[in-house]
């Protein structure tokens, strides 16, 4: 019993403590406004699984269930994670013996020749050997080898199932990301829609004060190619729909041809988000844990090389049955037996162990040091979005007062054209102005919904570090 708990404690990995990272007090991008972003609650609970339902979009909710179920690059992470678990149940079975049945029969002749030149000369000199025997071998873990390669291999496993929720994450992110950049191209062809039918309306009054002698056949042909050249650019805004809906078919794993969604326009603001603390991210980033993971199975990594240093020792036993008949093998004279035990120490290597523990430690600054990277970039995507939303949220203000200026601007210029006052290139200009100005507020607010999932994704989204499995 003490020999065995002094097994169970023999280890040569160091003690493993998660490297210490630097964590800022808070967000340096800290909004004055709360209209897309807000700071957690310490009585908030982490943000649910479900995160895009935030965004109140039917639509968009029930293409996110579909891709959880249906996407590939989810189904194969899933892969790599059962994978991983039987690299596990691998390594934990080296702790216990392996047992082989041998059942042998054995037909052989013996040479005459040899037998009489030692004065035994047999009638018969043919004979059967029934052999029925079990081996055993077992390699007790006395420094730690196997205890080690199971603490690596589970801290993996921990790597694999991170792995498999951050490409969740990305796949979720993917799709709604393409998923409001779809409706904002909706808003676009419908912004150029409703300018069409207002192009050609104004041809049509150009038309009639052509035909009255007020206008000139030049205005005629200037809103002619107004009218054609926005036309041009509607139908080019179809390529890009187009590419979206077939992106988010594949996300949802199914084949482009088989998979629309009806046009609807973007018109919501993104939700408030709430950001939580920056300390926050070490546990709700499915990346950072599976780089401190990996971090881990490079420590245990260090213990199973340390212990190549020491002697392998080897139990074996042997038992089993051993007759030249069948009607005896079961007899209790032909019973056989051996125990043995091994022990084996590399004496000279020519540095080869010292080598291999070199490496394995290199591999653990090496990823000490990529841990540290990730949370280094985890911020700078937090810290990026949260300046986008800043600026968007200012910036579509602007615009906002843009598109109204815009909008007088080409009331004033349409009344001064009816009055004669003014010739057609000013209404051309000012309705150009103002199709501008109403195409940059679209893509503001398009860019301002993609600054916001892309946070919530920075953020974690309802991910937390408790949800790996268990060592």
């Amino acid at each position: 019993m003490v020999l065995s708990a002094w097994l169970g404690g023999c280890s040569f990995a160091p003690h493993y403590t998660r490297p210490a990272v630097e964590t800022p007090a808070r967000f340096k991008e800290n909004l004055t406004t709360n209209d897309v972003w807000r700071v957690a609650q310490p009585s908030e609970a982490v943000a649910r699984s479900n995160w895009w339902a935030v965004f109140n979009d039917d639509e968009l909710n029930s293409l996110e269930a579909q891709l959880v179920v249906s996407n590939q690059n989810i189904a194969a992470a899933y892969a790599n994670l059962l994978s991983a678990r039987a690299i596990v149940r691998q390594a934990q079975a080296q702790y216990y013996p392996t047992l082989v049945a041998n059942p042998s029969l054995t037909r052989q002749r013996q040479s005459q020749s040899l037998e009489s030149s030692f004065g035994t000369n047999r009638s018969n000199p043919n004979s059967t050997v029934y052999d029925l025997a079990l081996n055993g071998q077992w390699q007790p873990d006395f420094w730690g080898r196997v205890r080690n390669t199971v603490r690596s291999s589970a801290a993996q496993a921990q790597v694999s199932a991170a792995d498999l929720e951050n490409t969740r994450l990305t796949a979720q992110e993917e799709l709604a990301a393409d998923y409001f950049q779809l409706r904002g191209q909706d808003a676009l062809e419908q912004l150029f829609d409703d300018t069409v039918v207002a192009y050609r309306q104004s041809l049509e009054l150009t038309k009639v004060l052509f035909k009255t002698g007020i206008d000139s056949d030049q205005d005629v042909a200037q809103a002619e190619t107004q009218l054609e050249t926005t036309e041009a650019q509607d139908t080019n805004l179809q390529i890009l729909r187009a590419q979206l809906e077939h992106a988010i078919a594949v996300l949802i794993g199914k084949p482009p041809s088989l998979f629309s969604i009806p046009r609807t326009p973007l018109k919501d603001s993104p939700p408030a988000v709430p950001a939580g603390l920056p300390s926050q991210l070490l546990e709700r980033r499915p990346d950072i844990a599976a780089a401190e993971r990996s971090v881990a199975a490079a420590n245990y990594q260090i213990g199973v090389g340390r212990a190549a240093y020491f002697p392998n020792i080897t139990l074996s036993a042997e038992g089993g049955y051993e007759s030249a008949a069948v009607e005896t093998l079961l007899d209790w004279p032909s019973r056989v037996w051996s125990l043995g035990a091994n022990l084996s120490e590399t004496i000279f290597d020519a540095g080869a162990r010292a080598a291999t523990v070199a490496q394995y430690r290199a591999a653990y600054e090496g990823s000490v040091a990529q841990y540290r990277q990730t949370v280094l970039t985890a911020f700078q995507q937090v810290e990026d979005n949260l300046a986008s939303l800043r600026i968007l949220n200012q910036e579509i203000q602007q615009q906002d007062i843009a598109v109204k200026s815009s909008e007088r601007y080409l009331a004033l210029a349409l009344q001064r054209y009816r009055l004669g006052i003014d010739s057609y290139l000013n209404v051309i200009t000012a309705q150009t102005t103002l199709l501008a100005n109403r195409q940059t507020l679209v893509n503001l607010r398009t860019q301002q919904m993609t600054a916001a999932i892309q946070l919530i994704e920075a953020l974690g989204g309802g991910w937390n570090v408790s949800q790996l499995p268990p060592k």
